[in-house]
């Protein structure tokens, strides 16, 4: 059901535009679509960066593929699949930094909170603290074991 009010041929045009000179649409001179199409497969960049760089939509571009794709295979031409990227790792270089500090600060004595570490063994209980290092831990392992 039309509305008579709402009815936009019953209104007649109102306002319309005249378009001159070439637009949006361009024509593409064969050697021009054929270099574009040829930067997509060199595998340097993708069909958006060719295509955006060269002030395209990709659709136009897989459209150009696409063309030459069939043109090509209508000659006897086939054309290979591209190689996937095979992946790569940059090697992680972590330098320590080394930060002098211009005034040494005083550091305030903490008690320690509770053991970090409880070993028993045959019967002899000892707690290791906070901030002992690996040497000093190994060392109590193996006295209480020498002590058997």
């Amino acid at each position: 059901m039309i509305i008579s009010v709402d009815d936009p041929v019953s209104k007649g045009s109102q306002r319309f535009e005249i378009f001159t000179g070439a637009g949006k649409r361009r024509d593409w001179p064969t050697e021009v679509k054929a270099s574009i199409v040829a930067e997509c497969f060199s595998g340097r960049e993708g069909v958006s960066a060719v295509a955006r760089r060269h002030g395209l939509d990709p659709s136009q571009v897989y459209g150009w593929r696409r063309d030459l794709r069939k043109q090509l295979e209508a000659e006897g031409v086939i054309i290979p699949p591209p190689k996937p990227e095979v992946a790569t790792f940059v090697p992680a270089v972590i330098e320590p930094s080394v930060v002098t500090d211009p005034a040494p600060r005083r550091r305030r004595r903490r008690r320690a909170t509770g053991a970090v570490v409880e070993l028993e063994i045959d019967g002899v209980a000892v707690k290791i603290g906070q901030g002992a290092d690996v040497g000093t831990i190994a060392a109590v392992i193996e006295a209480l074991r020498a002590q058997r």
